[in-house]
C-alpha cells in the first residue's frame, strides 16, 4: 500500500462540523484510510494543508462540459431562442476533436475549482470519456438523445447510439467513468421513443437522466397534449426511478414534488443557468423538506458562464431565499451538502463525503486570504465567500490532480491554445 497524507489543516466532516485533523489516503485503493491527528509521519507522500480547509471534492451534478467553447458566444436570450438561434446551429458543426478541445478546457477548469466528479450530457461521448480518464476525474456520462427535427430512422438511430454509448463506456478508467441513458428532455424526445428505448436502458442497468420542468414552455406542451404534468408523464414511461436524476426541476407542482420524493429520483439544481436564461426559481426548500435528494450543477458554460461549484453554492443559497421569501431557507449547510454528498447521491456516485472508507476525492481550500478572514464559520465561508481561485489542491481517487494551483494531469497552456483555436473554428463554421 502506498499512502498520501494531507496534513495540518481543518477537515469538513460528514456532519458538516469542522475539526483540525490530517487525512490519510490509501492511494492503491483510492480510498480514505483514516481521518485524525498526526497521520503524516509514515505516509509516502504529503500535501500541506496548513491554513486550509480540506473538504470532499465538489460534485457537479449536471453540465455539458464541451460547451466551454461557447462561453460568451450567445448571451442574454431566453432558453428557446438561445438554443434554436445560436446553440443548436453551432453544435451541428461539432467534431470529435472540437469536443475533445472543449472537454479538456472544461475538466481543466473543474480541477482548478475543486470538482472531482461530474455528470455530463453531450455528443461524441467516447471522446469525452477518454479525456476524462486522462485528466483523472470521476464522471457519469451519456449521449444526449434528441428526436425533434429528425425523421423516424434518424431518431431511432440517435436513441440506439445513446444505448450503445451507455454500454460501451460504463466502468472505464478503473470504474471512475459510469454511464446513463440521457434523453435530452421530455419535449425534445417524442413519447414513442421514450416508451421504446427507456425499457432497453433498464435492461442495461443504467440510470436515466434528462432535463425536466426547466421552463414554463417545457411544461405547457405536455399538459396541452397529454393532459398531465411532465413528471407524471415521465413516470408513466418508467423514467422516475430511484437511480434516475433530472436537471432543473424549476416548475414543479406539489404532486410532482411528491412523485420525486416517493420515487427517490434526484434533482440537480442549476441556479446560475436558471437565472441567466430567466427560466425561474426552483423550489429548493420545498423539495428538500419533502425529502427529495437535491444536488447542484453548473449546466454548460454557455449559460452560466463558468464551471465553479463554489459560485453555484452561493447562487443556490441566495436564489433559494428569494424563491421561498425566507432568509432562513436553503442555508449554508444545505448548499454545502448539495454540492458534495447531495450531488453524489443524486447521480449515483459514492463520493461527496470525507470519512474512512470513502473515495479519496478531496479539495483543499486556502483560507489565508482577505475575503476568508475572519474564520467565524468555515461552512458559511464555503457557501458565501470562497471562490474557485481559493482551491489549492485537488485529489481524485487518491491521485493528486492539482498541487499548489498547478494541474498535473493536463498541460494548461496547450489546453487553452487548442480551445481557442477550436472555438474560433467552430463559430466560423456555424456562421457560414
Amino acid at each position: 500500500m502506498t499512502t498520501l497524507a494531507i496534513t495540518g489543516g481543518w477537515v469538513l466532516r460528514p456532519d458538516l462540523t469542522v475539526t483540525t485533523a490530517d487525512v490519510l489516503i490509501d492511494r492503491d485503493a483510492g480510498e480514505v484510510r483514516e481521518v485524525g491527528p498526526d497521520l503524516g509521519g509514515a505516509a509516502d507522500e504529503t500535501l500541506d494543508a496548513d491554513g486550509s480547509l480540506v473538504t470532499p471534492g465538489f460534485v457537479n451534478g449536471h453540465c455539458h462540459v464541451a460547451m466551454t467553447l461557447l462561453r460568451g458566444y450567445a448571451d442574454d436570450k431566453p432558453l428557446d431562442a438561445w438554443l434554436q438561434e445560436d446553440i443548436w446551429p453551432a453544435e451541428a458543426e461539432l467534431t470529435a476533436e472540437t469536443v475533445r478541445a472543449g472537454t479538456e478546457l472544461g475538466v481543466l477548469e473543474m480541477i482548478k475549482s475543486g470538482i472531482t466528479a461530474f455528470a455530463d450530457m453531450y455528443f461524441f461521448v467516447p471522446t469525452i470519456a477518454e479525456t476524462v480518464a486522462d485528466a483523472g476525474l470521476r464522471a457519469r456520462l451519456g449521449h444526449g438523445v434528441i428526436s425533434v427535427g429528425k425523421d423516424d430512422e434518424a431518431a431511432r438511430e440517435d436513441a440506439r447510439e445513446g444505448l450503445a454509448v451507455a454500454e460501451e463506456i460504463d466502468g472505464l478508467a478503473d470504474g471512475r467513468i459510469s454511464s446513463a441513458f440521457m434523453p435530452h428532455s421530455l419535449t425534445t424526445v417524442d413519447g414513442e421513443y421514450l416508451s421504446e428505448f427507456v425499457p432497453q436502458a433498464r435492461d442495461l442497468d443504467v440510470p436515466i437522466h434528462y432535463h425536466a420542468n426547466e421552463t414554463e414552455d417545457e411544461v405547457a406542451p405536455i399538459v396541452d397534449e397529454h393532459g398531465t404534468r411532465p413528471l407524471e408523464y415521465a413516470a408513466e414511461r418508467g423514467m422516475l426511478e430511484s437511480e434516475d436524476f433530472i436537471a432543473h426541476g424549476v416548475h414543479v407542482d406539489d404532486r410532482e414534488i411528491e412523485l420525486l420524493a416517493e420515487a427517490g429520483t434526484g434533482v440537480i439544481h442549476c441556479p446560475a443557468s436558471n437565472m441567466k436564461l430567466a427560466s425561474g426559481m426552483a423550489p429548493v426548500q420545498r423539495l428538500r423538506e419533502a425529502g427529495v435528494t437535491v444536488g447542484l450543477g453548473t449546466d454548460g458554460a454557455a449559460s452560466n458562464n463558468d464551471l465553479s461549484m463554489l459560485d453555484e453554492a452561493r447562487d443556490a443559497a441566495m436564489l433559494g431565499k428569494l424563491a421561498a421569501d425566507d432568509a432562513s431557507a436553503v442555508p449554508a449547510e444545505a448548499v454545502v451538502e448539495m454540492m458534495t454528498r447531495g450531488s453524489a447521491d443524486a447521480i449515483g456516485l459514492e463520493s461527496g463525503r470525507l470519512e474512512a472508507g470513502a473515495p479519496a476525492d478531496l479539495a483543499v481550500i486556502d483560507l489565508e486570504t482577505p475575503h476568508l478572514t475572519p474564520r467565524h464559520d468555515l461552512v458559511s465561508h464555503l457557501a458565501y465567500a470562497a471562490a474557485a481561485a481559493d482551491v489549492r489542491h485537488t485529489v481524485c481517487d487518491g491521485r493528486v490532480l492539482m498541487r499548489d494551483r498547478e494541474v498535473l494531469t493536463l498541460d494548461e497552456a496547450a489546453v487553452r491554445e487548442r480551445a481557442l483555436e477550436s472555438a474560433e473554428s467552430l463559430v466560423a463554421r456555424a456562421s457560414e
